[in-house]
């Protein structure tokens, strides 16, 4: 089946009521066992024509990506990345540590007049960002989300073949921090890192041996914590102040 190709019909519909800095945002890392949540955001020039080959960064091979990115970066007005680690996910659990990380990718774009961010309505977004559309499906239907897409999953594989090299066995280089087979073995005989998420249910049945379905893990990527000052956003993830405890644990 061909993918679907990103439009700008939202983007459009803010620029002509006035909306100048429209913020596509997206999050990579909500379903492996180890590593940070990232996101990533992505500001495009008013009436900006489409960069060929954006969408959504997980209908792209690695090699498309690599390509993309530099390009979406350069033709950006702003672009933001932000991350929250293993620590705040395992605290605050990965549906509230998601929504923190794309705070921070916010915060760092200067200034932004409307959010167009992936997925569904989050409680009290707009109080702590300001104006926003969430989009289900939208790094498949809307192009400044599939442009923020592709920036954080270029930023967090760079992240996961870093930290491989520091924690070699687990074959992060290849499997991302998703609990594949490879993955799954090199826990049960190396033990866990300090970058593995410990209130993940799915690692703790990993550790005792259990079968892990792989369709618990089909639906994210992962950036990992340290190191992530290393790459080109030096703006590492800073805690936030005053974070809610959260009702419920949700992943996608």
């Amino acid at each position: 089946m061909t993918p679907t190709v990103p439009r700008l019909d939202l983007e459009r519909s803010l620029w002509r009521a006035g909306l100048r800095r429209v913020a596509g945002v997206d999050e990579v890392g909500v379903a492996p066992t180890c590593g940070a949540v990232v996101a990533a955001a992505v500001i495009m020039p008013p009436n900006c024509r489409p960069i060929p080959g954006v969408r959504d960064s997980k209908t792209l091979s690695a090699a498309q990506r690599e390509r993309l990115e530099p390009v979406i970066r350069r033709r950006a007005l702003a672009v933001g990345v932000g991350a929250a680690s293993v620590a705040e996910i395992d605290r605050l659990n990965i549906y509230h540590a998601t929504h923190l990380a794309m705070r921070r990718a916010i915060s760092r774009l200067g200034g932004h007049d409307h959010v167009l961010v992936d997925g569904l309505p989050i409680a009290g977004f707009e109080g702590q960002v300001g104006p926003y559309s969430a989009i289900v499906d939208g790094d498949a239907q809307c192009y400044s989300i599939a442009c923020a897409s592709i920036v954080a999953k270029v930023v967090r594989d760079r992240m996961m073949a870093r930290l491989a090299r520091r924690h070699p066995g687990y074959g992060w280089e290849r499997n991302q921090g998703y609990a594949t087979r490879e993955h799954r073995d090199a826990i049960r005989r190396l033990g866990l890192t300090p970058l593995h998420r410990r209130s993940f249910l799915a690692l703790q049945r990993t550790l005792a041996g259990e079968q892990v379905s792989l369709d618990l893990f089909a639906a994210g990527e992962d950036v990992a914590e340290r190191g992530f000052d290393e790459l080109d956003d030096p703006a590492a993830s800073h805690p936030a102040r005053g974070e809610p405890r959260p009702p419920r644990v949700r992943g996608r």
